[in-house]
């Protein structure tokens, strides 16, 4: 694996190299010791996946409070996304700035998101499936989340948006005051 920071500090695309023979191929996605060379420690607590049908939706963009707050690896598995990380860290250099990554089923590309980050994606393709793992337990009442067109983060998604859930639209944007968490 390589790790390549986003220049969100804390945050890696992670490039996978697949095996092939006339098989077909196989491909590490997790190694405790690579990972641990990026400073990676805790284990993965929860493992999800979701299916999105149409290209343009919005999925987004979602964090857990302190001190619940998660590590994430995403990988796209299916179709192809716009995946995005918010810094949101109080005390970062690179707090509130975004990055953004065109995960794939073809290029095996995953995203590493570390505590403190709001995270969301924009299917590119339909059909889109991601294999989520998590640092931290889903803990209902401590999630919080940024609104996916925010002016004060800015984000230039791909597509029109679309399809974006009554809970996703109706997170708040962020103030002038908005100092972020304490990571």
């Amino acid at each position: 694996m390589k790790f390549t920071s986003t220049g969100l500090s804390g945050s890696f695309i992670v490039d996978s190299f697949p095996v092939e023979d006339e098989r077909g191929w196989f491909v590490r996605t997790f190694c405790k010791n690579e990972f641990a060379e990026i400073g990676h420690t805790k284990e993965w607590l929860q493992m999800n996946h979701s299916f999105t049908y149409d290209a343009g939706t919005i999925r987004g963009m979602h964090f857990q409070k302190p001190p619940f707050s998660e590590i994430k690896l995403i990988r796209c598995i299916a179709g192809k996304i716009f995946d995005v990380v918010v810094d949101l860290r109080k005390n970062s250099s690179t707090f509130l700035k975004w990055f953004g990554a065109e995960l794939s089923a073809e290029n095996k590309k995953m995203i590493y998101i570390p505590e403190g980050f709001a995270h969301g994606f924009q299917t590119l393709t339909n059909n889109c499936q991601l294999i989520y793992n998590h640092s931290q337990y889903y803990k209902p009442g401590v999630e919080g989340g940024i609104k996916y067109d925010d002016a004060r983060i800015g984000i230039a998604w791909r597509l029109p948006p679309k399809n974006v859930s009554e809970r996703d639209n109706n997170h708040p944007l962020l103030n002038k005051d908005f100092e972020g968490l304490n990571i």
